[in-house]
């Protein structure tokens, strides 16, 4: 199990590789949603506010990884698993070149050459996605056993991201959220709350 950056999100065909701007590997909020769930791996009091000052460096893969594993165990049968069908979703892909009668047989094979180079690439940004939902989830189920009301994180892009995932995440459980920013003391915040629990 391998954790680290990839790149941009490949654009491929019988004419080359590109990469499509702003469709960022996941490993560039994987480090912000591991911050965020190592925060939260502490014992909890009801009705009790907690504060965490996140750190300026990020989390490192191998501790990531390691926080990750802390929460779920098995977590490498999983991915395999997911890992499986995402490679047979790639042999798919060149099948699928080989069966196109709009393109000659030079341009399939250019195609499906240029996908096999781009393979460990994209098996890579997979495994940072799978990671990164794997981690989201996490943070979901945390929320909701100790219901978590209120998330406040500094503001930048990639929080922002992070909070956007879990305000989706938490919709899937039928519990609704509002994303909100504020400045105290100069200092820009991104706030989650999720409006399911009662207020303090």
């Amino acid at each position: 199990m391998k954790l680290e950056y990839a790149g941009l999100k490949p654009i491929i065909s019988e004419h080359g590789i590109t990469f499509k701007d702003g469709k960022e590997d996941k490993f560039k909020y994987l480090k912000y949603a591991a911050e965020l769930l190592e925060a939260f791996d502490h014992d909890y009091k009801r009705k009790t506010n907690y504060s965490h000052e996140l750190k300026e460096e990020r989390l490192r893969a191998n501790e990531i990884l390691n926080l990750i594993l802390k929460f779920h165990p098995n977590i490498e049968n999983n991915m395999n698993k997911e890992i499986d069908s995402y490679l047979e979703h790639l042999d798919e892909e060149e099948n699928d070149v080989q069966n196109r009668s709009s393109l000659s047989d030079i341009e399939k094979e250019a195609f499906i050459n240029n996908l096999k180079i781009m393979r460990e690439y994209k098996i890579q940004r997979a495994r940072n996605k799978i990671f990164y939902f794997h981690c989201i989830e996490t943070i979901v189920e945390l929320i909701l056993e100790h219901e978590i009301k209120h998330i406040e994180v500094p503001f930048n892009e990639r929080f922002w991201h992070v909070l956007q995932t879990l305000q989706g995440k938490l919709s899937e459980h039928k519990i609704s959220s509002d994303i909100s920013t504020t400045n105290k003391n100069d200092a820009f915040k991104a706030i989650l709350k999720v409006a399911i629990f009662p207020s303090k």
